[in-house]
């Protein structure tokens, strides 16, 4: 896969929503889960934000901050 294709993608979080965020990278609707994952090894990430935020979430799936981006898909 191209580099340019794991570029972080920024979303505005909203406080008390419940976003899923892919794992597993085979979702068409990235970063959030579209139930691609079935039958594969993971589950989405649930997250819950306290305050309205705009955050970059991972799209390369290697981040050890997930699932916020930490600038791993530049080394990869």
């Amino acid at each position: 896969m191209d580099k340019r294709e794991f570029k972080p993608i920024s979303v505005d979080l909203k406080k008390g929503k419940t976003y899923h965020w892919c794992q597993c990278g085979q979702s068409k609707s990235q970063p959030f889960c579209d139930g691609s994952h079935e039958g594969y090894f993971c589950e989405p990430l649930q997250v819950t934000v306290s305050e309205d935020q705009t955050k970059k979430l991972c799209t390369c799936k290697k981040t050890k901050t997930p699932p916020y981006c930490d600038g791993t898909h530049r080394n990869l």
